[in-house]
């Protein structure tokens, strides 16, 4: 990419999950109880997260005539990305801020890769171009069965978008596909089971972060 800059200071949290597993709502209670305790917090999402981004978002998720090609659906989501991460997210760590983001890297992987069926290799290495290999320090991935998350999605009063009228065969893949995630990066990742009351759900979010950030900063001290 041929660009140089400062190293991150702040902290990267991201959420994960698949339809219906309530991790938006999660997010923003998670970025109230950081706040409360005294963090410099910005909370965002992808796609999404500045004007361009925002638009190229409509272009995914809204209902189309037109069928969008898994190849096409990656390159607007990278697109999205990389706008976000040079307009928003680099920016705020570099300011020293906590960024809650309502999905990322994670996500691709996920519903590009285990559920469209792209190769995960190529994904990788448009996610590390597009980011600039920009990862998160820790994310939360929301698990809940995709029979109840579709059914939370279709019942509720939210607008249906074109990933919650996918089959349920789709969102089982990106389901499985987290989980391989998961299990993969045992120390980034940490699974939430989503099917718990909203309540109950919000007070192991806010003890599994400030437990991580209590050790992450005691980490970050002994290496200066």
């Amino acid at each position: 990419m041929g660009r140089t800059s400062r190293q991150p200071t702040g902290i990267f949290i991201t959420l994960e999950g698949g339809e219906g597993s309530g991790k938006t709502t999660q997010a923003r209670r998670l970025c109230e109880r950081l706040t409360a305790h005294g963090l410099d917090v910005l909370q965002t999402r992808e796609p999404g997260g500045t004007l361009l981004a925002e638009r190229l978002r409509s272009l995914l998720l809204d209902q189309t005539v037109e069928t969008i090609a898994p190849e096409t659906e990656a390159y607007l989501i990278f697109a999205a990305r990389r706008q976000h991460v040079d307009h928003v997210i680099k920016p705020a760590l570099a300011r020293g801020m906590t960024v809650v983001c309502d999905r990322f890297s994670d996500s691709t992987m996920a519903y590009q890769g285990y559920g469209r069926g792209l190769d995960l290799r190529a994904l990788r290495t448009m996610n590390d171009w597009a980011t600039g290999k920009l990862a998160p320090h820790l994310t939360l991935l929301f698990d809940v069965p995709v029979a109840v998350g579709l059914s939370r999605r279709r019942g509720g009063t939210t607008t249906q978008n074109r990933l919650d009228r996918e089959t349920e065969r789709f969102h089982r893949k990106v389901r499985a596909g987290f989980g391989a995630l998961a299990r993969k990066e045992l120390r980034r990742i940490m699974m939430i089971d989503s099917s718990q009351p909203l309540e109950s759900v919000a007070q192991t979010v806010e003890a599994l972060v400030m437990n991580w950030l209590k050790t992450y900063r005691a980490r970050t001290s002994r290496r200066r």
